[in-house]
């Protein structure tokens, strides 16, 4: 089973942090920083396979998982992200149904579903060692689907049903945006559509998963039992703390 489904199931809160810088250094150094999940950003960071393959190698020594965010989701880059040994995939923009079934399909070998085979040169099977692996490789994935838009939010019920869906997640940003609210997912809409739709998912049976505002926001969904929460990111830790550090240091007035 997917160590991070599963962990999902176990009732506590997963703290995550989202990684856009794009380099295996700062990974390594967030990977050892406590939280239980990364994002590793393949949507809006500067990610090539390349970076993103070095930085799950990063990450590897470290008991937190790896959550790869796909820039769109389509059967050959998913196929590529499985390949090089991501594990869970969190795909942006899902709007039906109709597409989770096809994101599911797109993580799983035939017949189960339509990913391409290629198991002797891939990093996930160990590059042909685990003989086992064309047959079980369905069982270690975990794919989240992200809901961000008005017609994800008209079709979430029929996406959280979809089988092979293991979790949901809410982004904020582009679902203010899509609401008539660009800019401000702290609008009163926005967050009443958020409650509704981690309602939904809730009934749903699936975990809901969202990225946190602020640091009160993000003790709010802890303490309303989201089950997995990102509490910010990367670049977010380093211009804060770069811009607190030269403010404190700062002759008045200078």
């Amino acid at each position: 089973m997917n160590r991070f489904v599963a962990a999902l199931g176990q009732g506590r809160p997963l703290l995550g942090l989202w990684q856009a810088l794009a380099n295996p250094y700062t990974a390594e150094i967030c990977a050892g920083a406590g939280y239980d999940w990364l994002l590793i950003d393949g949507e809006h960071a500067p990610n090539t396979f390349q970076t993103l393959l070095g930085q799950l190698q990063a990450v590897a020594a470290f008991p937190v998982e790896a959550v790869a965010r796909v820039p769109v989701g389509e059967a050959a880059i998913i196929k590529q992200y499985l390949d090089i040994g991501f594990k869970t995939l969190l795909v942006p923009m899902v709007e039906s149904a109709d597409q989770a079934r096809a994101l599911v399909a797109a993580t799983r070998f035939p017949p189960r579903g339509i990913r391409g085979v290629a198991s002797a040169t891939s990093r996930a099977s160990g590059f042909g060692r685990r003989s086992d692996y064309l047959v079980t490789a369905h069982e270690e994935v975990g794919l989240i689907v992200q809901i961000e838009s008005r017609a994800g939010l008209e079709n979430l019920d029929a996406i959280a049903a979809v089988d092979g869906v293991d979790a949901v997640f809410i982004g904020p940003g582009d679902l203010a945006a899509s609401l008539g609210h660009l800019g401000n997912p702290r609008h009163p809409d926005v967050q009443s559509a958020i409650a509704g739709a981690l309602a939904r998912i809730a009934a749903a049976g699936k975990p809901a998963g969202i990225f946190a505002l602020s640091v009160d926001d993000a003790r709010q969904r802890i303490s309303d039992g989201i089950a997995f929460v990102s509490l910010g990111t990367d670049i977010g830790l380093l211009t804060a703390g770069a811009r607190t550090l030269v403010e404190a240091c700062r002759p008045d007035g200078a």
